[in-house]
Order: C-alpha cells, then structure tokens, then sequence
C-alpha cells in the first residue's frame, strides 16, 4: 500500500479589486466571500491543511479566524492587478511546505469569487486527477457561445468572421465540436504539474465539467448580487 495522498488547498485572495472594492471580504449570505471557499475546503475532509495566501492583513486575520491553516502574506510584485495567478499559488505551496515541513502530493485551490461550487464539485475534480493521474485539472463549463458557429472576431478593418472556421460548413451548432467554458472555479495538480510549470496547460490537462449555475464568477457588481441570490436561495435565507 502507497502512503496516503497529502493534499493542500490554496485560496488566493487579493485585497484590491477594480469591478468591487474589497469583494473578497464582502459578506455574502451573512459571511464574507472567502469564508465560503474555507468552509468548503474544511467541510470536504479532503485537506491535510488549508493555507490562504493575501497581501492584506485584513483578509489574513479574517482567515484565520474561520480556520485556516496558514495565512501567507503575499509580496506586492505577486499581487498586482496584472499578477498572474500561478506564481502566487506557488509561492504559497512554498511557504507552507517550509512553514510545515510537509511535502503535498496534490494541491487544489479554490477561487474566492466562485462560491457557488459545491463540495462534491471539488471531490469529482480531485477524484479525476488522482484516478487518471494526469499533472492538472481544471473547471469548465459548456459553453454558450460555439467559435465555430457563433463566436465572432473583428478584423483589423473592422470586419466580422467567425473566430474558428470550421473545415467544413456547419449549419448546427449540435454539429460543431463542444466547447467549455472556463470557469476557473477549482484547479487542482499534482506536485510536480504546479511547481514546474509557467502555464495551467500541461499536455496532459483535463476538463472537470460543472453546469453553468455554479460556475458564475463574481467579478462586476451585477455578478455579485446575481451569486448572492442564488447563493441565499440555495441556502434558505
């Protein structure tokens, strides 16, 4: 028998935001939003340690006061609005592997602004990279709009063309390859897949599909009160 999979779940929230200022810690449902994500990855019995990663210490002392494991202030140069996402993730993996002196096998992280996800979103996700043991996983969902059929681009003159042209003319969307959303709900990867890679696309990425009305992404004000309808009609507020 091989030891069983240490797994870490990293949430990364930054305190600025240009569509809602401090949305991470607005309250949602009588919680502030990241606590939603903390929750979860508690509730799901899947997380050795749960470790946030902010460069705010107000979003810091919030975690830890719901529960999380290790609270990683995150340097600037890895928090502006331009920052990717990864580096951030690896630094935090970096931080509580030193911290801790634990290696993890796999690691998840779970963005802030998708509370609609459920825990059984995050279990199949995790279940598929372990089971298919690929290098990462992301979320999806299928998409509204076909590049195929009716996603369009314009054209340095201003001129309109589907974005991918089929090799052969489809007159149903059915027809058209499926396409997904992503909705960058939960990604999840094997140790090595995270620490060495510069892109969430590794050769052997795979899709986890969720279904559209848990895949809303807080990002405007409208979005946010959408989610939180939702959200309170979900729970029975």
């Amino acid at each position: 028998m091989g030891h069983p999979m240490k797994r870490l779940c990293t949430i990364c929230a930054r305190g600025g935001s240009k569509g809602i200022p401090g949305k991470n810690i607005r309250p949602m449902g009588g919680e502030p939003l990241i606590v939603h994500s903390l929750l979860q990855a508690q509730s799901s019995g899947l997380f050795d340690s749960v470790a946030v990663s902010s460069d705010s210490k107000e979003i810091l002392n919030i975690s830890e006061k719901a529960g999380a494991d290790y609270c990683v202030f995150r340097p600037k140069e890895l928090a502006s609005d331009s920052a990717p996402k990864l580096p951030a993730i690896q630094h935090c993996v970096n931080e509580v592997e030193t911290i801790s002196g634990k290696t993890f096998d796999v690691i998840v992280d779970l963005d802030v602004t998708s509370p609609l996800r459920l825990i059984k979103d995050i279990e199949g996700a995790v279940r598929l990279l372990e089971d298919k043991n690929v290098s990462n996983v992301i979320t999806g969902c299928p998409a509204r709009r076909s590049p195929y059929f009716n996603l369009v681009e314009r054209d340095e003159d201003g001129y309109v063309r589907l974005s991918k042209p089929p090799e052969q003319i489809i007159t149903r969307r059915q027809d058209a390859p499926e396409c997904f959303d992503m909705n960058a709900s939960i990604y999840v990867w094997n140790r090595a897949g995270l620490i060495g890679s510069k892109s969430i696309f590794n050769a052997d990425t795979l899709l986890f599909v969720m279904p559209e009305e848990r895949s809303i992404d807080v990002d405007h004000e409208w979005e946010f009160e959408y989610v939180e309808f939702l959200f309170n009609k979900r729970t029975g507020l």
